[in-house]
């Protein structure tokens, strides 16, 4: 029960800077888009290059930091998890949900279905997640977030022994 709690947990971390980065203008969130959207943002003179990289940078290390904090916090301090197999599968858990919720709710229905994402003038340029940039996601749920899980519960199992 706890590991579904904090499940919901990592998808609404994943879902607030979301939020935070559309509030004041959906162009604010252009490094989220390909690269034809961000171009385009840029020629009609929403933003520049060098916020879109500030951007970008800001919320990879705020969004990473808080998503790794959480889950150490989450798997060692409240579950008490220890060794590698049982961090792992926790790890890997809150991962998987992470990475379902970014495909299914904001890529999907969020982002495909919805017009808070749309940037006026930038229509044609929709679907603003083509298929290919879609399988890649895709992989790196599937295939990198045993990965990373692997990882980090091997890491950790050196300082929670």
């Amino acid at each position: 029960m706890v590991l579904i709690l904090e499940c919901i947990v990592i998808c609404f971390i994943l879902f607030v800077p979301c939020v935070v980065v559309i509030a004041n203008g959906v162009h604010n969130g252009a490094f989220l888009f390909e690269k034809d959207v961000q171009e385009r943002v840029v020629e009609m003179g929403l933003i520049t290059k060098e916020k879109i990289s500030r951007n970008r940078k800001l919320f990879k290390i705020t969004s990473l930091f808080v998503m790794i904090s959480f889950v150490i916090w989450a798997v060692y301090g409240i579950n008490g998890a220890r060794g590698f197999l049982n961090p792992f599968l926790q790890i890997y858990a809150l991962t998987m949900a992470e990475g379902l919720f970014d495909r299914f709710f904001i890529d999907t229905y969020w982002v495909g279905h919805t017009k808070a994402w749309t940037i006026p003038g930038t229509e044609d340029l929709k679907p603003y997640i083509p298929k290919k940039t879609l399988i890649t996601k895709w992989l790196i749920v599937i295939v990198g977030n045993p990965i990373i899980a692997a990882a980090l519960a091997g890491i950790m199992m050196l300082f929670f022994k």
